[in-house]
């Protein structure tokens, strides 16, 4: 049967490259998926009949559209903008913005392939879809940032809607955006309705948006190590980036008593061999949030090390959470990592492991936490925010914390539900969220026909 499995993901791959030419981000995703859902379709022949994962691999539709726009000086500009919609089998479109010079097509179809199966997994009703732009927010003042995002949004106010695509925020996307590309969409469509996420909360955001995906991961974090007999305090964490979903991990682990020893940025990373505490943490979202600093600030200020253009694999560590980009820990990395102690990787950042690293941490028995589950923090509290619009109430932060709470524990129980036991009866995390992801939209496919 193995022998039999590794020919159907091959031949599905050769399938995928040849439709997808150049775009290695998404085959990655696909063959991240299909591993484990092409043995467990050879028992579910009903689903395997339907091909539901075929479907799902070509996105239901791909917007691409010209931005222009006027910056400063009076010079027009010229960026591109997209749209992908994966899937709306279980609800509307739903899942990020991002602005950032690397976003391409490749990327955005990686990112809402992704979705379909982290949305499914929140048990909300939301599908999949990712967009954005190669603009670069950075170095830009806010009325450069205004009247791109308004540019941006006279195309794409005509393919989203509450109950259509609900876009959010993502990498260079967060309120101040958010707030800028909601005020054009209420002007082109004279109504106001729940049609984006992560806005301010006077305009009908949700009270826990900015923490939501950071929390998930420090909850998810905490149910995986209860589930083998292990608990947070007194845990090494190593930690790389620095933006909401780094700083609110660590916020969550130091409060539960583990030693979170690093962050970073595109500069480098930090070494605080004593850990960071509340005071450090409360300086560095500050320096992060407030003063836009690099983190290579925080080493001058409280004497700890600065490791100039180096992410922190290489620090002797119990747990790595990679909250930077996709595919920041690499083979090597991941080698480095497990011959330092390391036991489990929760991942922040979307797809952050390459492949090869990935099969490394599975074989050695590292309990590896996939971030289409521990990172759907994010995407719960959106959804949740969407139904407080559609319901004309906002919830306290209480109700939030508790839904959130309660969310992630059913994300992690699903997950060793489906997952098989790996070396020393570490569950396998990726099987079991790739699994319990594919079952829910392959039902809500089947139940609909061919389309």
């Amino acid at each position: 049967m193995k022998n039999e499995t590794t020919s159907s993901v091959e031949a599905l791959m050769e399938y995928v490259t040849r439709r997808h030419p150049g775009q290695e981000e998404f085959q990655q995703a696909v063959e991240d998926v299909a591993q484990d859902i092409i043995p467990w379709l050879a028992a579910h022949e009903d689903m395997r009949d339907y091909r539901i994962l075929e479907r799902l691999i070509e996105p239901d539709r791909i917007i691409s559209f010209r931005v222009a726009w006027v910056d400063d000086k009076n010079n027009i500009k010229v960026n591109r903008g997209y749209r992908v919609q994966c899937s709306s089998a279980i609800g509307p479109y739903k899942g990020g913005l991002r602005f950032h010079p690397s976003v391409n097509e490749s990327i955005l179809k990686f990112l809402a392939f992704e979705q379909t199966f982290k949305n499914a997994l929140t048990g909300l009703p939301m599908g999949s879809g990712k967009g954005g732009s190669d603009f670069d927010p950075k170095d830009r003042s806010d009325n450069e940032i205004m009247r791109f995002c308004e540019a941006f949004m006279i195309e794409l106010h005509r393919h989203i809607g509450e109950d259509t695509d609900v876009p959010a925020g993502d990498v260079g996307v967060g309120a101040r955006e958010i707030g800028y590309l909601f005020g054009q969409y209420k002007r082109l469509q004279n109504r106001f309705v729940g049609t984006m996420t992560g806005k301010e909360i006077a305009v009908g955001g949700s009270e826990l948006r900015t923490e939501a995906t950071g929390y998930g991961v420090g909850y998810f974090l905490s149910s995986m190590l209860e589930h083998h007999d292990k608990r947070v305090e007194g845990q090494v964490v190593a930690i790389s980036g620095s933006g909401n979903v780094a700083l609110h991990a660590a916020e969550m682990i130091i409060d539960n008593g583990g030693v979170v020893v690093s962050l970073s940025d595109s500069d480098g990373s930090i070494y605080d061999r004593e850990g960071l505490d509340a005071e450090k943490l409360a300086w560095i979202k500050d320096l992060k949030q407030g003063r836009g600093g690099r983190i290579s600030e925080f080493a001058d200020k409280f004497d700890a090390k600065f490791t100039e253009g180096e992410s922190p694999w290489t620090i002797e560590c119990d747990i790595a959470i990679p909250c930077a980009t996709q595919n920041e820990i690499s083979k090597e990395d991941a080698k480095t990592l497990i011959e330092n102690g390391c036991t489990a990787v929760v991942e922040g950042a979307n797809m952050p492991t390459v492949s090869d690293a990935v099969d490394l941490f599975l074989e050695a028995g590292t309990m590896l936490a996939p971030g289409k589950a521990a990172n759907a923090g994010g995407v719960a509290i959106s959804g949740l925010e969407m139904t407080q619009n559609a319901m004309k109430r906002s919830w306290s932060r209480e109700e939030l914390y508790n839904c959130l709470s309660e969310m992630m524990k059913q994300i992690h129980d699903d997950c060793t539900e489906h997952g098989s036991a790996i070396k020393n009866d570490v569950c396998n995390y990726r099987q079991g969220a790739n699994i319990a992801g594919f079952r829910k939209v392959a039902k809500a496919m089947m139940a609909y026909g061919v389309y």
